[in-house]
């Protein structure tokens, strides 16, 4: 996907390029962008819009999200398993703690009684 691949620094030529798109302008050149980009006193970087513009040509914008949609639920981002640990911590964390100290007391109670009598008695 071009958007992923075009870094940062060039994320301003893709917004101008998508508003452009998103005005019904569906192939916008250069001086599109350009006058988008200037309205809003943004510096324009000639090789890199020219670069975007290339790998844009003649490709459908909407084909081009929709690809790029599915490259990124490909990509794995393991917030999700920090969230899920972090939340019961936050609202959990007291009650599990108690529940931890009374199996463990259940524990020790239950072999020392298995046999009728204690080794450390």
């Amino acid at each position: 996907m071009v958007i992923v691949h075009c870094g940062l620094s060039r994320m301003k030529f893709v917004a101008a390029y998508l508003l452009a798109v998103l005005a019904g302008n569906n192939s916008p050149s250069a001086e599109d962008l350009t006058t988008i980009l200037e309205s809003v006193g943004a510096e324009v970087d000639n090789e890199k819009m020219e670069f975007l513009l290339s790998q844009l040509s003649g490709k459908d914008i909407t084909e081009l999200i929709a690809a790029g949609r599915e490259k990124f639920a490909s990509v794995p981002s393991g917030g999700g398993v920090a969230v899920a640990a972090a939340a019961p911590a936050a609202g959990g964390a007291a009650p599990a703690a108690e529940a931890k100290k009374e199996e463990k007391a259940e524990e020790k109670e239950e072999s020392d009684d298995d046999m009728g009598f204690s080794l450390f008695d």
